[in-house]
């Protein structure tokens, strides 16, 4: 078998000199390539393989950007400061880098006036315009209507770079 050492020179040797070598430098032998011919093995530390591998892991689990949906419920027969407040809320869930869906669930006999609903969800959707972007225009899935909001990046953007300039000031 062919066996890479941790400096990256290699030998082949048999199974049994493999063992002795890696007891010798208190390193285990771990199969990389089994498929090869000769299999590859690595002497490594093996406790500290599996922690830089799974430190490296959670580096790229920190990079993944998170395709996360949060929903705002309105109701046809919202008030005027109830709807600012849920307004307000979408807005921050959006500078927060979530979409947004704004739903209106239609209650008895209000599923009969869906163009109420249509206006409602435009109205939402303009007072959110400067920080998002429209992803899926009104689309009615069962007693509600619902649309779908995307932070704009430009609006993210400016929005982290205004919050990191505060948190230098402070320090």
């Amino acid at each position: 078998m062919r066996i890479i050492e941790e400096d990256g020179t290699g030998a082949v040797l048999d199974i049994q000199a493999a063992l002795e070598m890696a007891d010798e430098q208190g390193l285990d032998l771990v199969e990389v390539a089994p498929n090869q011919t000769p299999p590859v093995c690595k002497l490594l530390d093996y406790g500290r393989f599996k922690f830089v591998q799974s430190k490296r892991e959670r580096e790229a689990k920190k990079g993944q950007a998170r395709n996360e949906l949060r929903e705002v419920r309105l109701s046809m027969k919202i008030g005027e400061h109830d709807f600012l407040s849920k307004v307000k809320r979408a807005r921050d869930l959006l500078a927060g880098g979530a979409k947004v869906k704004v739903t209106v669930r239609f209650r008895g006999r209000e599923i009969a006036h869906p163009d109420l609903a249509v206006k409602l969800l435009r109205r939402a959707a303009e007072a959110l315009a400067d920080g998002a972007k429209l992803e899926r225009s009104p689309m009615m899935e069962a007693r509600s209507l619902s649309i779908i909001l995307a932070p704009d990046e430009l609006a993210v953007a400016a929005n982290s770079r205004a919050s990191g300039s505060t948190e230098s000031t402070d320090n």
